[in-house]
């Protein structure tokens, strides 16, 4: 988020002329909350490696498609009552500790932003979480969702096994054949360190119902469509 609030405030993209929406972002409690990078961080509390909800015989999967918030939400979404245990929105796949927002908006930590779903493997399958992935963005585009640009923001899938890393590279190969005729960049890797986000990132849409943002690239691109 932070690279849009960023862009749009320069009009970078709209010949120097900021649009509405932006405009009411602007001027809105959350736009000064987002606005990247935050120069005072003496009081910043670091991430904690993860407080999800994991049940015993729980398996865990990492998703990395854009803004975590969107992300999060469409899977809730699509799987609340249907095998999921809980979802954390955090960052993975970087080269420091103690990751914040603040730092990771920079785009020089290597973190991206991604969700930790804890999941029933006996109800919610992980098939069904990779088809959702690509669904719900564009994974053809390297680093960047919609006006979110920057590594943060990459197209990636954090695997924890072989059967997962088989299930990710088998599901990527026919979404590119069936949904998506440009190459998609999405990285298939195992899965690091990670690190929660910060408590106002979690469920943020549940926090913010009243927020008018949404990542344009997030939404059901291929709900009616089923993988071969």
């Amino acid at each position: 988020m932070c690279s849009l609030t960023r862009k749009l405030l320069v009009g970078s993209r709209f010949n120097g002329y900021i649009p509405v929406f932006a405009m009411s972002m602007m001027e809105s409690n959350i736009s000064k909350q987002l606005i990247c990078p935050i120069k005072n961080t003496q009081n910043v509390v670091m991430a904690p490696r993860s407080s999800i909800a994991s049940p015993e015989g729980a398996k865990k999967a990492i998703f990395a498609a854009g803004c975590f918030w969107s992300v999060e939400k469409y899977f809730r979404d699509e799987f609340t009552d249907k095998g999921l245990y809980d979802i954390r929105v955090g960052y993975i796949g970087g080269h420091t500790s103690n990751p914040t927002y603040a730092t990771v908006c920079t785009g020089r930590t290597g973190f991206a932003e991604a969700i930790l779903i804890s999941f029933d493997p006996n109800i919610l399958k992980y098939v069904q979480l990779v088809e959702l992935f690509y669904a719900i963005h564009n994974p053809t585009k390297k680093n960047e969702q919609g006006f979110d640009i920057g590594t943060q923001y990459r197209s990636a899938i954090f695997y924890y096994d072989k059967e997962q890393e088989e299930t990710a590279r088998d599901v990527t190969e026919r979404a590119n054949r069936q949904w998506w005729s440009d190459e998609i960049v999405t990285e298939i890797l195992p899965a690091g360190e990670w690190w929660d986000a910060e408590d106002y990132h979690q469920q943020y849409f549940v926090k913010n119902p009243d927020t008018k943002y949404q990542c344009i690239s997030h939404y059901y691109k291929y709900r009616n469509s089923k993988l071969k």
